[in-house]
């Protein structure tokens, strides 16, 4: 673990990035996770992974460098094959929310029923799909290519056919930009604050710019969904929050007030990723319920802004509409098997 988070090298990190007091530790996780482990294990380790349908979740395997997804509800056919990833609900749970610095990397095992052990090493999957919309696309794909017989007759590419909802968790308030002049004076430590947040909103942007894309082109954009709490409120560049927080982190609840900010963004105690108060709840809840009430968007492409869609009505609205549209198709899908 000390090795993992730098073993100590940097204590602490002093104005850097025009003047901005950051301080933090990377010697250790800010929480170590034993109180949330032991809870989430007492609640969940009755249930495995196949208990749910059709649920994929994004973890990342930094002892073997790749994604691993687990926890798919398995076809009798799949299952000896895909029996090593139905994992415990409290595993998924720990190894797809073990976000860096906020909790520490979540190791356990998997044994299938010929014996074989497989062992995972999982941070927050964000790491490597922090918008999971892609995720979900390609899974249901796969489902296609297999001759899934609850896909039949969906070609791959016949998105037509996908209904897809991307739901973002919420972004913060931007209050500086970097530009390429202030850049070009950053070292290794100058760059260690930015790049994070520069590779997960980098990354959020292009699936959401990629599916919108290929839907748009397919003429079939009403298929596709996205609503996320931008810093710019209902429309503008989609700032997805960094998996890292570097330089956001609030000071614990018992010395610091709630800010509340503006119903359209996150900004103060709102946007930490850890301070789970009651009012900060509360509020939270709030900003998504007015959220609902906003205009249905979709990014520009020729810009890169979210932009009200014409004739859209609003997040609640669009999103009553899909409901609909998904319990239909669940009706005529279950009446094939009846």
């Amino acid at each position: 673990m000390a090795n993992y988070w730098g073993g100590g090298i940097l204590d602490r990190i002093g104005e850097i990035n025009d003047k901005a007091q950051v301080r933090w530790r990377v010697s250790s996780p800010n929480n170590k996770g034993e109180s949330w482990g032991d809870s989430t294990a007492s609640n969940f380790d009755k249930y495995r992974g196949s208990i749910f349908r059709h649920q994929e979740f994004a973890t990342y395997d930094i002892l073997h460098l790749r994604v691993s997804y687990l926890l798919v509800r398995f076809k009798i056919n799949e299952a000896k094959q895909k029996q090593i990833l139905d994992s415990r609900l409290s595993d998924i749970c720990m190894g797809t929310s073990a976000a860096p610095t906020y909790l520490p990397p979540y190791c356990f095992k998997n044994q299938d029923c010929q014996g074989n052990i497989r062992e995972f090493n999982l941070v927050d999957g964000g790491v490597a799909a922090n918008n999971p919309a892609l995720v979900a696309i390609s899974q249901v794909t796969k489902q296609v290519l297999d001759a899934n017989p609850e896909f039949f007759p969906i070609k791959p590419t016949d998105f037509g056919r996908f209904l897809v909802i991307s739901l973002g968790t919420g972004s913060p308030k931007v209050e500086k930009h970097y530009s390429a002049q202030k850049a070009a004076k950053w070292g290794a430590l100058g760059w260690l604050i930015p790049i994070a947040g520069v590779f997960a909103q980098a990354s959020a942007d292009m699936v959401d710019f990629l599916i919108a894309l290929v839907f748009q082109a397919l003429h079939s954009e009403q298929n596709y969904l996205r609503i996320q709490l931008t810093d710019m409120g209902t429309t503008g560049f989609e700032r997805s929050p960094p998996l890292i927080s570097w330089g956001r982190r609030q000071a614990p609840s018992s010395t610091v007030g709630i800010s509340r900010g503006s119903e359209d963004n996150l900004s103060g105690t709102t946007s930490s990723l850890d301070l789970a108060t009651k009012e900060n709840l509360e509020k939270l809840v709030e900003i998504g319920g007015n959220l609902l009430k906003k205009p249905a968007s979709r990014v520009n492409l020729e810009t890169g802004l979210f932009e009200p869609i014409e004739n859209g009505g609003t997040n609640e609205e669009a999103l009553v509409k899909f409901a609909k549209l998904l319990s239909e198709e669940k009706k005529i899908r279950e009446s094939r098997f009846v």
